[in-house]
């Protein structure tokens, strides 16, 4: 079973996540929220909260669900405490690109997001933007 960390849990992004991976027998979900209101909305959605730095610990896997002003601040806190050959997804490359994604070179990193708009080819034309 592999366990993946869910970091914004009840947010727009993780609460796609947690819909997309919920229920599957093959992953342990560690929902991470970081006030009492989003720890509320997971136990109204069935979910229990785990604490961050739990689940850094626990997780094979961290999806940081979190908006980007908040990645460099939550990865700092998380990758120093997650296991050697885990893997860290970011849903922004913005952050990352800027520098604000902590680095360990035991680590996988993957960086996507594929609802932002382009940045280096931004179609104005509706009919090219299908």
């Amino acid at each position: 079973m592999t366990n993946i960390a869910v970091y914004g849990a009840a947010g727009n992004m993780g609460t796609r996540v947690l819909k997309a991976l919920g229920g599957r027998p093959e992953y342990r979900l560690l929902c991470v929220e970081g006030n009492e209101r989003g720890m509320a909305k997971l136990r109204e959605r069935g979910f229990e909260p785990v604490f961050g730095d739990e689940a850094a610990a626990r997780c094979d896997v961290a999806i940081l669900a979190v908006p980007d002003v908040l990645i460099g601040t939550i990865a700092g806190a998380v990758v120093p405490k997650m296991r050697p050959g885990a893997m860290i997804m970011c849903l922004d490359p913005a952050a990352p690109r800027a520098g604000r994604l902590a680095h360990r070179p035991d680590l996988s990193y993957f960086i996507t997001h594929p609802a932002h708009p382009p940045i280096f080819n931004d179609e104005t034309d509706p009919a090219a933007r299908r």
